[in-house]
């Protein structure tokens, strides 16, 4: 990406005039161990929508550790919001006016309301809009506005292969304070990607261009656009997936994660696998396929549970992305050292020495887990890597 423009220092600064904009469904398909909301019935899109409006929603709760970050810092901020779960109620809970925009929304909310919401922001004059969602969401966005406006996504979908989204919450508050501040941010154009559905029945996870929006850039603070994985080494990852099956023990409860390599593992089971979700196996058979949260927690609770993934190629996203039937809950209670991760030498040079990135949801749980990991990197070989929350 090239820098085109930067926010320089100001004497007197200014107050920071920001939209907020939530998609109340996002993240609600990963426990469900749906691909994301953009698929969500619309049966059980009318069950959930007393839940999405609550604050114990992913969304709302994003935004919720968004604001609470934000808060640590005395800021001169004006909020530009829609009343309701798209936006308005999460502010007004933390105790924060608002100017709300005339817009009619659905209950429960479309991508039409997201659009019609991002354009009455965008038309209410702010410098910045931040919205909670992942890759449909974006998409929305980017649909409406384009390049109009710059934006700052907080991950809050299952699917986030774009580059527009900030790498937690904090690292969020962290770009808007900076603006605030009259530090020095770059804004650069950024990609919107998602999921390609035709290469996805076909077996294969491409991220696939959508446009491009303007975001502002702080050292460390975004996520890197997620890699197909088209390079893959076929014979490393076969080695990693032998040395897993060789290595399992009997009667032992696994939950094979998403990702191409640890679909390896599952061939050389010889079961069916679940791209994009997660499947319970055990001594070579299939146990539950493309199991929910609340089915990793039910056989959590009887038995243990071990299990496997893989980080996100380029991106580096161990936990948080496209895995969200881990929750904080279910991590807790099996423990770090019933995870094991897997990874080519390959698709860790490529993050040129970043971090592996920990988003449970929990930032005490990812300050705890943040440390050197033991990663499975070929047949009996592994390497130590930084992970951080």
């Amino acid at each position: 990406m090239k820098s085109f423009q930067t926010v320089s220092e100001t004497p007197n600064k200014p107050s920071l005039r920001l939209g907020l904009l939530i998609n109340p469904y996002a993240g609600v398909g990963g426990p469900l161990a749906l691909k994301g909301s953009d698929s969500l019935p619309a049966a059980v899109r009318n069950s959930l929508h007393a839940q999405v409006a609550s604050s114990d929603a992913p969304a709302q709760q994003r935004v919720a550790q968004f604001l609470q970050a934000l808060a640590t810092e005395p800021l001169s901020l004006q909020w530009v919001s829609v009343d309701g779960p798209l936006g308005g109620a999460v502010l007004a809970q933390a105790g924060l006016r608002f100017e709300a925009v005339s817009v009619a929304v659905e209950q429960p909310s479309t991508a039409a309301d997201t659009q019609a919401l991002a354009c009455a922001i965008a038309a209410a004059g702010v410098d910045l809009l931040i919205f909670a969602g992942g890759d449909g969401t974006a998409r929305d966005i980017c649909d409406a506005i384009g390049m109009r406006l710059p934006v700052l996504g907080l991950p809050a979908g299952v699917k986030m292969h774009s580059g527009v989204f900030a790498i937690n919450p904090q690292a969020a508050a962290t770009v808007v304070a900076d603006l605030q501040q009259g530090r020095w941010v770059a804004l650069d154009t950024a990609e919107v990607r998602d999921i390609d559905e035709a290469a996805l029945q076909k077996g294969r996870v491409i991220a696939k261009h959508f446009g491009e929006m303007r975001v502002p850039i702080a050292a460390n603070q975004l996520q890197q656009v997620k890699c197909s994985g088209l390079e893959v080494e076929a014979l490393v990852v076969a080695e990693i997936a032998a040395d897993v099956t060789e290595s399992m023990p009997s009667g032992q409860l696994y939950a094979l994660g998403p990702g191409t390599t640890v679909a390896a593992v599952a061939a050389a089971l010889g079961v069916a696998n679940t791209l994009l979700g997660f499947d319970l196996v055990r001594d070579g058979a299939l146990v539950l396929a493309d199991a929910t949260a609340e089915d990793l927690w039910q056989h959590a609770q009887r038995e243990s549970l071990r299990v496997i993934i893989t980080p996100t190629g380029g991106q580096g996203s161990l936990i948080g992305r496209g895995n969200q039937q881990l929750t904080a809950t279910l991590l807790q209670k099996i423990g770090r050292d019933a995870l094991q991760v897997l990874a080519t030498p390959a698709k860790l040079t490529a993050l040129s020495g970043r971090p592996l990135r920990l988003d449970t949801h929990n930032v005490e749980l990812d300050r705890a887990w943040s440390g050197l990991w033991p990663i499975t990197t070929g047949y009996q070989q592994a390497a130590l890597y930084s992970v951080s929350g």
